[in-house]
């Protein structure tokens, strides 16, 4: 079957696009086996188009608590695992659904596995293309069995825990996926992907975890490098930027309500007293073709 895509990045988190609601046959819009291979394949850097896994575009089901969904998404790693949402990855499914005339809206209401989430876009002056979107993550959830965890408190918060022989204080949140936030000094010279893997898949994480390493530069300024489960360290995570943003509050390292975080990517822009909202930008790189399977 040869499938159309698009690729778009936020902050340099990339994925590939798949329009599911115009772009593939309706037996085909929620067939979980089918995305989980195509997003290994196409996410391959060498051999695929190279991502940071897939989004699908596809119609929305109930939404919740009365409000009215217009999109659902459904996001899938590069090694084929399903996450429940994407903060960078939400943004620029808004770009594609508003280029790509499939709304008319500039707020849109998206349907994710941790929730419906309401994404404000901007529109470019010159063209009328989104440039960048403002995105409700909602609240963060600090309950250990919610996160989830394994733990013998209520919370996780300024924990230590050891990884071959190097001690580390983390805080753990849920942003409707799992993180767990390490704060750290030199973190552009931090062996990132060797304890970024062993802390996601440690045991006390059942359904693993995204890890964030925080250097802060001061109370409104931190240097982020992410560690995404099922995909590997990424130029930018959505929720983990939020996630670092209630871990500061909640310890006391946040001056005031806003954070900017410089991630490799670029930067988002994280504030909110009553629920969390990120700002950041969203950029379409190319479309193609891909023969699958």
């Amino acid at each position: 079957m040869n499938i159309k895509f698009t690729k778009l990045e936020g902050a340099g988190n990339d994925y590939i696009y798949i329009d599911a609601i115009n772009d593939l046959p309706a037996c085909m819009r929620d067939k979980t086996d089918f995305y989980e291979s195509l997003s290994v394949k196409i996410s391959d850097r060498h051999f695929g188009a190279g991502s940071d896994g897939i989004i699908i575009i596809l119609p929305p089901k109930n939404g919740e608590n009365g409000k009215k969904s217009d999109f659902r998404m459904r996001m899938f790693n590069a090694d084929g695992s399903e996450g429940e949402m994407c903060g960078n990855g939400i943004r620029c499914f808004a770009k594609y659904v508003y280029d790509h005339n499939l709304t008319n809206k500039k707020v849109i209401n998206i349907e994710t596995l941790a929730g419906v989430k309401t994404v404000e876009v901007f529109i470019e002056d010159n063209g009328g293309t989104v440039s960048g979107a403002r995105v409700f993550m909602g609240n963060p959830s600090f309950d250990t069995k919610k996160i989830p965890a394994v733990f013998n408190k209520p919370e996780i918060i300024n924990e230590k825990i050891n990884v071959k022989g190097k001690s580390f204080e983390i805080s753990c949140v849920s942003m409707g996926n799992p993180h767990c936030v390490v704060f750290v000094e030199g973190v552009r010279n931090l062996e990132v992907p060797f304890y970024g893997k062993l802390i996601e898949n440690n045991p006390m994480f059942p359904k693993k975890t995204n890890v964030e390493f925080v250097e802060v530069k001061d109370k409104k300024n931190v240097l982020v490098r992410t560690w995404e489960r099922g995909s590997g360290e990424t130029l930018a995570c959505g929720t983990g930027a939020c996630a670092v943003y209630s871990v500061m509050k909640k310890t006391g390292r946040l001056a005031g309500n806003r954070l900017n975080v410089k991630l490799y990517g670029g930067t988002l822009e994280i504030e909110g007293d009553n629920g969390i909202y990120m700002t950041g930008p969203a950029k379409e790189v190319f479309t193609g073709f891909v023969n699958f399977p």
